[in-house]
């Protein structure tokens, strides 16, 4: 699909929506398909097979991948945590190893022993905790990580603020609070490493504004991938910048439409699923030989969001600005990973988070999209493991785990 054809995919499916009568639930889902990956900014998501193979022989390979995947697999301890609203934010914490190689820590006699450092991981936009499937893989045993869940994505709860008569739009603020209130009931002392991709980096930033104490006492490194510290505004998600615009002007009150329908949106969504295949592949990856099971397992992860969730938090972004709040990490270890074709946050973003912390290590991934993380994660690992080790998180000769590439699921 050119970029000219997908950008007029786009606005006839806004003009479509605008105009949708109960009866026309199809085209209402079709709208719902399109705008739901531009709005996203295409947090992602891929399609397994290009539109020329018919449909039941996609249905069956989706039908086989979903069997046959592992990805997603891995579960931890479980944990709640209660954001400031009430909403409920579920989390999975995997525990240190004594036996995985892990740093000796010393124990003065009569006190307690120091707490290990946590790796707190937070995913982006239409994803989950999942995401992290390589890393989590890799790292487990050697560190103690958590991984959870935004509001209203994987298995946390609906946002409570988001519901009901006074709901009120997600902000990234609103998540940098839920951050906090995951690392309070999950990681209640000692060193932190944070690490967030996309919408999870932008919290982050969002934690640091809110609670810089916090971060300067126990952070002791963080890792940007894939993200931006704002004017996501003037991103154009490699369209034509008319086009572009033209959506953006009419997609707030489209959005909100298609969420108060979210029942008969999710029925086109779901039935037209294959005819924006090659749209979404575009967004989520940039290599043409990631394993199939990796794309519908990140598929997955998207058609799992439902519609009036892509709605509510999609008037975030474009107000999203946390370039002053990057001041808080300037003296620890930094490390701003993007893809060198990630066409929903560019990598140019990524370069001017670097330029903000100058002693940042900057990692641009040839050849990668927005899933950097599931589509090179051998280069995300590693630069995570460096990371780790310069933090004294864990042992520079630490051998982490069989993450392999995109076609060899870790373990």
């Amino acid at each position: 699909m050119s970029e000219t054809s997908t950008g007029d995919a786009v606005a006839i499916a806004a003009s479509a929506a605008a105009v949708a009568g109960p009866g026309t639930w199809r085209r209402a889902g079709i709208a719902g398909a399109a705008i739901g990956v531009i709005a996203a900014g295409a947090a992602a998501g891929v399609a397994i097979e290009r539109l020329t193979v018919s449909r039941g022989v996609r249905k069956k390979a989706r039908l086989a991948l979903d069997a046959s995947g592992p990805y997603g697999s891995l579960r931890g301890a479980p944990g709640q945590a209660l954001a400031d609203d009430g909403t409920r934010l579920y989390y999975e914490s995997d525990d240190l190893d004594p036996e995985a190689g892990a740093p000796r820590r010393r124990r003065l006699f009569g006190r307690k022993a120091p707490a290990p450092v946590t790796v707190v991981f937070s995913h982006g936009y239409c994803l989950s905790q999942d995401a992290w499937h390589f890393q989590r893989s890799a790292l487990r045993g050697l560190v103690r990580t958590v991984h959870w869940d935004q509001r209203s994505h994987g298995r946390s709860a609906r946002g409570a603020a988001q519901s009901g008569p006074d709901r009120t739009p997600v902000s990234i603020d609103q998540l940098g609070r839920d951050l906090k209130a995951v690392i309070d009931a999950a990681a209640p002392e000692g060193p932190l490493v944070l690490v967030g991709h996309s919408m999870g980096g932008m919290t982050i930033m969002a934690l640091a504004e809110h609670f810089p104490e916090l971060v300067r006492d126990r952070v002791v490194g963080v890792a940007f991938v894939g993200t931006s510290s704002g004017k996501l505004g003037e991103v154009h998600y490699g369209l034509p910048v008319a086009g572009v615009n033209a959506v953006r002007r009419v997609l707030p009150g489209v959005l909100r439409a298609l969420g108060s329908r979210a029942e008969l949106v999710e029925r086109g969504r779901h039935a037209t699923a294959d005819l924006f295949a090659g749209l979404i592949k575009r967004y989520s990856f940039s290599s043409k030989d990631v394993d199939p099971a990796v794309a519908r397992f990140a598929e997955r992860m998207i058609e799992s969001t439902p519609i009036d969730v892509v709605a509510e938090f999609y008037p975030a972004f474009d107000e999203h600005d946390k370039a002053a709040a990057l001041a808080v990490f300037r003296e620890m270890p930094v490390l701003v990973l993007a893809g060198d074709r990630d066409l929903v946050t560019p990598s140019a973003h990524s370069e001017a988070i670097a330029d903000l912390l100058p002693a940042a290590e900057l990692v641009i991934v040839p050849d990668a999209g927005h899933l950097v993380m599931l589509e090179h994660p051998e280069a995300v690992t590693d630069r995570l493991a460096d990371l780790l080790a310069r933090v004294g998180a864990m042992p520079a000769a630490a051998n982490v785990g069989p993450y392999g590439s995109t076609a060899q699921p870790g373990r």
